[in-house]
């Protein structure tokens, strides 16, 4: 399971929080970045108008009209916001991602034969519960597997372009990064390659749609975070590249939560959500998990006292959770193996949930051990088998939860996101006529009923199902 951190817009205390990682460029020490979002238009001088206020432009995102600032002035911010053009200026949010397993805590798998990859007949498929679950033991893969003729735009880590799982369905020469710094969008941490599989693996392990294609936009480096800018411009080149879907495995309840402003509306925020409106209308369907909290997102009391409790952070006033609460997005919390009625013990939950998707987690031992005390420390009873096996950086070192190279098992909701996501573009490759309104429907509507009958707060209208969904 990765956990997302979160850089406060009034501090930089780094908080240990969900769903994958390099860290942000920082232009000096005493520096800070600053979101601005416009009313409008950005306006042509905008350079002008910064440098008068003590800053310089970092990033323009013009389609939404966004600009990232950084400056040393304390008085930065406060020289900005007399520009009648602006909606909201605001010190920027930085995102992190974390891997919450300790190999010396583990019980790696170690009875997983490693990878002959000049065996063609030898394969995981026996270990992929998950997408054989959903696509009813790869059948769908007989109706439609997709086509490189619908991308799944990936925003997250990056992708190893070689691993011999996705190679041919990989778009190298399409993918981005969006990390200063860097030049290409090659995997270093594991995570966005792990979530490119669950899409379209088409070899030892299989994808939910294994003729679709993926194209990485990174935004994360090797083993820190992403300034919001960064996510911000990479789903908006998504949506200009023409991507049909996007995934985001990158979001949950502790970043954006803190919403500063009088409307409770921080500049990162307006960003978000201009973002998103954005690629939806330009026809793109927007997939992003609920976050690994084990939260209820409709409770802002919970998402209160958590903070509290958790982090020491006074958080007052409007807050939300985002990805998962900005209109327009497909939330995606994280069913399990080995139950019907339970959601995956870290999973957040509430109304704003679409649809489940199998993230996996601990098993059933773990679970009751959980869920009776959340604090306890269970991390000898974990059985790595419940999790979703997928791809992982062939150059990297095996994740800690097995030995196996080109491959790992995770759990979380990162997991869970993914195989929605790869639903939702298998659909479009079936009816590339539908609107990203059209395709949330069918994904609701074909979705198998678990819990309690029809919608509830742990499902949504249910885990969702690409079989269902060819056949109905």
């Amino acid at each position: 399971m990765k956990k997302l951190t979160v850089l406060s817009m009034c501090s930089a205390l780094s908080l240990s929080l969900l769903a994958g990682v390099g860290s942000p460029a920082k232009a000096e020490e005493n520096h800070s970045y600053y979101l601005l979002a416009y009313k409008g238009k950005v306006p042509s001088d905008v350079e002008a108008k910064v440098k008068l206020a003590g800053g310089s432009i970092e990033r323009v995102i013009e389609e939404i009209g966004v600009v990232e600032v950084t400056s040393s002035d304390p008085d930065f911010l406060t020289d900005i916001k007399k520009d009648t053009n602006l909606s909201a200026a605001d010190k920027e949010l930085s995102v992190y991602l974390e891997d919450d397993v300790n190999p010396a805590d583990g019980l790696p798998i170690t009875s997983i034969p490693q990878p002959d990859w000049n065996n063609p007949n030898q394969n995981y498929y026996d270990y992929q519960w998950d997408v054989k679950r959903i696509t009813n033991n790869f059948k769908s893969h007989d109706l439609n597997p997709g086509n490189h003729d619908t991308v799944v735009g990936v925003i997250d880590t990056g992708l190893d372009f070689n691993h011999p799982d996705l190679k041919a369905n990989a778009d190298l020469a399409g993918s981005k990064t969006f990390v200063p710094g860097t030049t290409d969008a090659w995997d270093k941490n594991g995570h966005g390659t792990h979530v490119a599989g669950s899409i379209a693996a088409n070899g030892k392990v299989l994808g939910v749609g294994p003729e679709l294609k993926v194209r990485a936009y990174r935004v994360f480096g090797a083993t820190g975070g992403a300034q919001q800018s960064w996510i911000t411009d990479a789903i908006v080149a998504a949506a200009n590249d023409g991507v049909e879907v996007i995934n985001m495995s990158i979001g949950g309840w502790r970043w954006m939560a803190h919403n500063l402003g009088e409307k409770g509306d921080s500049a990162s925020m307006v960003a978000y959500q201009r973002a998103v409106q954005y690629a939806t209308q330009k026809g793109v369907t927007v997939v992003v998990s609920a976050g690994n909290d084990s939260r209820n997102l409709n409770s802002l009391h919970d998402m209160q006292a958590y903070w509290k409790e958790t982090y020491g952070l006074d958080i007052k006033g409007p807050s939300r959770v985002v990805p998962a609460q900005i209109p327009g997005v497909v939330t995606v919390s994280s069913s399990n193996k080995w139950s019907t009625d339970s959601i995956a013990f870290y999973s957040n939950y509430g109304s704003s949930i679409d649809v489940a998707g199998p993230g996996g987690d601990n098993g059933p031992l773990y679970d009751s051990l959980y869920r009776q005390d959340p604090k306890g420390n269970y991390l000898n009873k974990r059985d790595f088998l419940y999790r979703t096996l997928s791809t992982w950086p062939t150059y990297l070192a095996p994740n800690p939860t097995s030995n196996l190279k080109g491959y790992a098992l995770l759990h979380g909701t990162s997991m869970a996101a993914p195989k929605v996501a790869g639903i939702a573009a298998v659909i479009k490759a079936e009816h590339p006529e539908y609107s990203p309104a059209q395709v949330q429907a069918a994904l609701k509507q074909t979705a198998v009923d678990l819990g309690k009958n029809g919608q509830d707060p742990l499902y949504g209208s249910g885990e969702a199902n690409i079989y269902n969904a060819l056949t109905r």
